[in-house]
């Protein structure tokens, strides 16, 4: 690795003060997990590192709002939202999304920020925030703004993030009685990287479908809601017809990008499978 800068700053707005978003060589860490392996096979040499691990403790810390959304500090890790009892009361989905997140080591130190901010399409959770409805609040020399998670990926690595832009949090709205699934397919390790994650909520009126949040991640350049799909099924219910017709609309619609862990062909089969079983999940939940 080249030699660079180490910067410590005590709080989040002097870590923005530190940024340049003329400078690309300059980069925030928060666990590192992705930005290390970045260093080490030489696809990355930074200039400066900003390191947040003395930012204001706030930043580590979750819970529940006034209004009944959930805010989890963006300095939590992985390992943080998969143990916190009041977020998996309040979203069960996350627990049980973190439990097939790459390994314990990883969990213990990766962050959900810097997760969020480092734009890998093949990743489990921003999927899942997306089906959530879920935001992030942002801090920049400019202020603050609130972006929703399914707006934040422009493309392969990319956000809408500007260069002195940080995540400051998230904020999931409250979910209510709304069921929730998150399933993934992995070709190589059961806890290796995705070739097809799929993450569904959904409002059952009844037995009928309303609201329907269909996301399908690692299979393009950023998480996709597949609106054919949620048509398909809202005003529904959820017969074996419908979620036959709903997984036929997905793979139909979705389109898929050919990488190391799968051709676009094969791909396409597993959204039209995975969707199938997701759908059948929430169906049977709590029945």
């Amino acid at each position: 690795m080249n030699a660079f800068e180490l910067a410590l700053p005590d709080t989040l707005a002097g870590a923005v003060s530190l940024l340049d978003p003329e400078d690309p060589t300059i980069r925030v860490m928060s666990g590192g997990t992705a930005l290390m392996l970045m260093m080490k096979t030489d696809v990355f040499h930074p200039t400066q590192l900003i390191s947040l691990r003395r930012i204001e403790p706030g930043y580590s810390q979750m819970g529940l709002l006034p209004d009944g959304s959930f805010r989890i500090g963006a300095m939590s890790t992985l390992s943080d939202m998969e143990h916190d009892d009041a977020l998996a009361g309040f979203a069960p989905v996350i627990r049980q999304t973190m439990k097939l997140l790459s390994n314990v080591r990883v969990r213990n130190v990766a962050t959900v920020g810097g997760a969020l901010a480092h734009g890998d399409p093949h990743m489990d959770l921003p999927p899942v925030l997306v089906a959530l409805d879920a935001q992030v609040v942002t801090i920049s020399p400019e202020g603050e703004r609130t972006i929703p998670v399914a707006e934040l990926h422009a493309g392969y690595y990319e956000t809408i993030l500007s260069g002195n832009e940080l995540i400051k949090e998230v904020i999931i709205p409250p979910q209510h009685a709304r069921r929730a699934s998150y399933l993934k397919c992995t070709t190589r390790a059961v806890k290796d990287w995705p070739a097809l994650g799929v993450a569904l909520t959904t409002d059952l009126d009844g037995d009928t479908a309303r609201d329907t949040r269909l996301v399908i991640g690692s299979v393009g350049e950023r998480p996709m809601r597949v609106a054919e799909a949620e048509a398909v099924i809202d005003g529904q219910i959820l017969s074996d017809k419908t979620i036959a017709e709903a997984a036929e609309a997905a793979a139909e619609s979705v389109e898929t990008i050919e990488d190391e862990l799968g051709s676009a062909a094969y791909k396409t089969q597993l959204v039209r499978v995975y969707v199938k079983r997701a759908l059948q999940q929430v169906a049977n939940q709590n029945a």
